[in-house]
């Protein structure tokens, strides 16, 4: 029975915490936010991977930030574009498309203020995240950015969650295996 699982990405080594997500799934449960040692090194590692001219990082709202922040200044860019996932009252004409996630029981929406739809029209557009796992939120965010009129030209993530690590279209750092609840011992005591 297991309780954590020990990720290793690079010479950076988290222990994390196994939580089921449904019946009978679990994850490990990653969280960048607060991670400013693994948000760094990761953003190093993946820029290091970009080979193509681009305009702007964008990310999906909420644990995305840190990393495209990072990366940002890594490659000199003053400004990226954070996806939200609900519309503000600040917005200006916002853009917005719904998308369903492994981590949510409900659907949510990605949101694009005209602000930030008028900054990336006709720019080449690097996608960055913490995690990709059915890669959901990616291709709902692909095609928000290509309403505006954006072209996404590279994925990066630092983690490809369970089938994941077979894509293609996606540059990330390490894998994170999905965990049967049969196999995992929660703090439930289920089994």
């Amino acid at each position: 029975m297991q309780s954590s699982y020990e990720l290793t990405v690079g010479k950076l080594k988290r222990t994390l915490p196994i939580i089921p997500i449904n019946q009978t799934t679990a994850i490990a449960s990653f969280v960048l936010l607060g991670d400013a040692e693994l948000a760094h090194y990761a953003a190093i590692e993946l820029t290091k991977r970009i080979t193509k001219p681009f305009d702007y990082f964008v990310t999906i709202e909420t644990k995305g930030i840190p990393l495209a922040e990072e990366m940002s200044r890594l490659a000199g860019r003053q400004h990226y574009v954070v996806l939200r996932k609900s519309e503000k009252l600040y917005m200006r004409n916002p853009m917005s498309i719904q998308v369903k996630s492994i981590t949510t029981t409900n659907v949510q929406h990605l949101v694009l203020d005209a602000t930030d739809a008028d900054l990336i029209k006709g720019k080449r557009i690097i996608l960055v995240d913490d995690v990709i796992s059915t890669g959901g939120s990616l291709v709902a965010a692909e095609d928000l950015l290509n309403r505006a009129g954006a072209s996404v030209i590279g994925r990066y993530a630092i983690l490809a969650e369970g089938d994941a690590g077979n894509r293609k279209d996606c540059d990330y750092l390490a894998q994170l295996p999905l965990f049967s609840l049969a196999d995992v011992e929660t703090d439930l005591g289920q089994h």
